[in-house]
């Protein structure tokens, strides 16, 4: 459907020449470039102190996935008439702790009557085009570090179908919550050749978005994914969301050896993510150094799998 609109023919959107990027850069100068994005959904737990925080550093992340710096954020809100606008007020605070948590402020924002509450963030950031991070650029013999445990889709399901509770939950909704601020912090002290960060397209589409965009293979290692407690378990019965068949149906077809993964992996790989962690290619002999700097800022970092030469644009799920 996008490549029906037009082309935009300007030598300083440096995003038009970057498949699949996760924010739009515009450069100002040589030194100093816009990094723009926006995001807002539905809420997806029931506290709305918690659902703001969680669409806040969800609208940020993708300015920490290109490398950039959050500098000012606009509210983008729908909200029901029959609702107590107490709920609006909390959302929006929390929010806005978010956004100077991440050193940024509110401008300012627009309000529509919706039918149900939605909520999240305009945001620009600045970048050092020199210092661009992309999902171009990863090379063989890279590893893949990815800094949040998967399966938040799949909780989030659990939750609205009252299987689980908030306080099931909780390590993913604190996780939700966190911004990707001190992983960005961390991969800028080491050589990282590309990122992205995992939200509804899931692990699978992301990465396969990553080896197209870099035109490389990608190896997953599926016994090394981190999973939150309890995914496995609610994904066995059947509490998976529907955004899970979309990506299984766009990106599936991409895995090279598609049959021989186990029915819970995809389950995993395919999960819609809410403010996922970041997908980071290192050199291998920069693995180490990038972990101590995400350990030093008391941040996960999961080995994931690996970039390969073979089979250019597509993944391979070693089970």
């Amino acid at each position: 459907m996008l490549r029906q609109l037009p082309q935009v023919d300007d030598p300083n959107l440096l995003t038009a020449a970057i498949p699949f990027a996760d924010a739009g850069v515009y450069r100002l100068s040589d030194e100093c470039a816009l990094v723009q994005s926006v995001d807002f959904f539905t809420p997806i737990v029931d506290d709305p102190a918690t659902f703001g925080q969680i669409a806040a550093a969800n609208a940020l992340s993708d300015i920490y996935a290109m490398g950039g710096k959050p500098l000012t954020a606009m509210n983008l809100i729908g909200f029901p008439e029959c609702l107590d606008r107490q709920l609006l007020v909390e959302i929006l605070k929390a929010g806005a702790a978010k956004v100077h948590e991440a050193g940024a402020v509110i401008v300012g924002g627009h309000t529509v009557e919706d039918d149900e509450p939605k909520y999240g963030l305009a945001v620009t950031g600045l970048v050092d085009p020199a210092k661009l991070i992309s999902t171009v650029g990863a090379q063989p013999g890279d590893v893949l570090i990815l800094t949040k445990p998967l399966g938040t889709g799949i909780l989030a399901t659990a939750l609205k179908g009252e299987v689980i509770t908030e306080t099931d939950m909780a390590d993913a909704i604190l996780s939700m919550s966190t911004l990707n601020k001190a992983a960005a912090e961390a991969m800028a002290c080491v050589d990282t050749h590309a990122c992205t960060d995992i939200t509804g397209f899931g692990l699978l589409g992301h990465v396969v978005e990553l080896a197209e965009a870099s035109q490389m293979g990608i190896v997953l290692e599926s016994r090394s994914l981190p999973i939150f407690p309890e995914v496995l378990d609610m994904a066995a019965i059947g509490l998976v969301p529907v955004g899970s068949y979309r990506n299984r149906e766009h990106y599936l077809p991409s895995v090279v050896n598609r049959e021989e993964v186990a029915a819970e992996v995809i389950d995993v790989l395919a999960d819609p993510q809410t403010s996922g962690g970041l997908l980071i290619a290192v050199p291998a002999a920069q693995q180490e150094a990038l972990l101590a700097e995400l350990a030093k800022r008391q941040t996960d970092g999961f080995v994931v799998g690996e970039v390969v030469g073979e089979h250019p644009g597509q993944v391979t799920v070693r089970v």
